[in-house]
């Protein structure tokens, strides 16, 4: 989740409160004595889950997006009858259960927001959702979406979510402290490792890192492996490669280094502080997903004056550019009551009317590429994928299945506490791998 929201249960969309895998399991498993129709009416913001003529009911977990899910619901009502009536949940866990075990029952909602990726293979694999493989062959007929991004939507063969939003990691940097010490955005790793060492030496702290709300603990993690090789990046997540392997040890090691130089924040310290600690001008770059763009112009930086964006350079030269990418995405349950409404408001969700409102109240990129983000830091960072032709890779907490990420991502956490522990983080991520990995492919998640 990014500060601020809590999302991505998932998102990208998502992010899940870490746990092992056999605790959560018994969580699920106790839900299913509850009554659906009380944790509905108990964790949704807003009077009632009662449907509403021509209001399409959105199940989801960020109350600070309504606004946002309103003004893009008013263009939605006028191109298919339906607006959106968001019915927010602010605890991810409950949010979650409560997703699980309402897409099997009458009282699901019209539509719900999802992750992308492993947590929206395991809710398909329920059998609880609507295959919607019409509404995407026909965005991408018109444009509307990436054909690369299917795989993040489709499990057996079908199509279970549209994109809601598509976002990108970046170094958002406080450029009023690069220009006082002649720094420049990396083009290389020599450059980039430079700028650390300048604003060290000047008493400013080169990079955000935290373990603060558990989830922001894989973050470095994925951006290390992923930029020295992007290719071992994929096999890794997909259970084709170890964590024990060379690569990923080296990754570790030079975040290990990274700490004993003083280039990190402390691993306790609270992500929502970042912003401001831009524009104090006491931290210099903060590591976060392309969404993080509203919340420092909420603390009034503006953008291409107090802060840019730059993506990682490779840590080697001559590895294959990428990005690491991030998606929610929009479900319909099978069971929804108001089931045409909730297909007619994703089918049309991603038309360039909806997406202009939509982006411009995120102030990120939309998933519907002929909609440039109007945000000029945001879209130049588009620019740079598409100019340097990255490979799209998925977020860690969507790429391999939820219970093997949040168990990982406590092991992460550990590690910032105590970063010379490598081998031992290591071989603890890759021992539940093993068995993670063989839960999933004997169908259980």
């Amino acid at each position: 989740m990014e500060p601020g929201r809590t999302d991505h249960g998932a998102e990208p969309d998502g992010s899940t409160t870490p746990s092992d895998g056999p605790t959560r399991r018994r969580l699920l498993a106790g839900l299913g004595g509850l009554t659906v129709a009380a944790a509905l009416a108990g964790c949704a913001r807003g009077s009632s889950t009662t449907s509403v003529p021509g209001a399409v009911n959105l199940y989801n977990d960020n109350a600070t997006w309504s606004d946002g899910y309103e003004k893009a619901g008013a263009v939605l009502k006028r191109l298919c009858g339906f607006d959106l009536r968001p019915l927010s949940n602010a605890s991810t866990t409950s949010y979650q259960e409560v997703v699980q075990t309402s897409v099997q029952t009458s009282r699901a909602a019209d539509v719900v927001k999802w992750a992308s990726g492993y947590p929206l293979y395991s809710l398909a694999r329920s059998g609880g959702l609507t295959e919607l493989g019409a509404v995407w062959d026909a965005a991408v007929g018109r444009g509307w979406v990436a054909p690369e991004l299917k795989p993040a939507v489709t499990f057996d063969g079908g199509v279970y979510g549209i994109p809601l939003y598509q976002s990108s990691y970046v170094f958002f940097y406080a450029k009023p402290v690069f220009t006082r010490y002649g720094l420049r955005e990396p083009a290389s790793w020599a450059e980039f490792t430079h700028n650390a060492e300048v604003l060290k030496k000047n008493g400013v702290t080169p990079f955000l890192a935290t373990q603060n709300g558990v989830w922001p603990a894989f973050e470095w993690f994925q951006e290390l492996v992923s930029k020295l090789d992007p290719d071992f990046y994929t096999r890794l997540v997909t259970g084709r490669a170890k964590y024990t392997d060379e690569t990923a040890t080296e990754a570790m090691t030079i975040w290990r280094d990274f700490y004993a130089k003083g280039w990190m924040t402390a691993p306790d310290f609270d992500g929502a502080n970042g912003p401001a600690q831009m524009k104090a001008g006491k931290l210099a770059m903060f590591l976060h997903g392309s969404w993080e763009s509203a919340a420092i112009a909420a603390a009034g930086l503006r953008p291409g004056v107090d802060y840019g964006a730059f993506i990682m350079p490779t840590v080697h030269a001559g590895t294959k550019a990428s990005v690491i990418a991030e998606s929610g995405v929009f479900a319909v349950p099978k069971r929804a009551a108001d089931h045409a409404g909730g297909v007619a408001a994703v089918s049309n969700w991603l038309d360039p009317r909806v997406q202009r409102v939509w982006s411009d109240f995120l102030q990120d990129s939309s998933a519907n590429p002929t909609v440039s983000a109007a945000n000029p830091v945001i879209e130049a960072v588009q620019q740079d994928i598409r100019r340097n032709r990255r490979t799209l890779l998925t977020r860690y907490n969507e790429a391999s299945p939820p219970n093997l990420i949040q168990g990982n991502i406590l092991d992460l956490g550990n590690f910032m506490i105590h970063p010379t522990a490598i081998r031992s983080t290591l071989g603890s991520m890759q021992k539940r791998a093993d068995q993670e990995w063989d839960i999933w492919r004997k169908g259980g998640s």
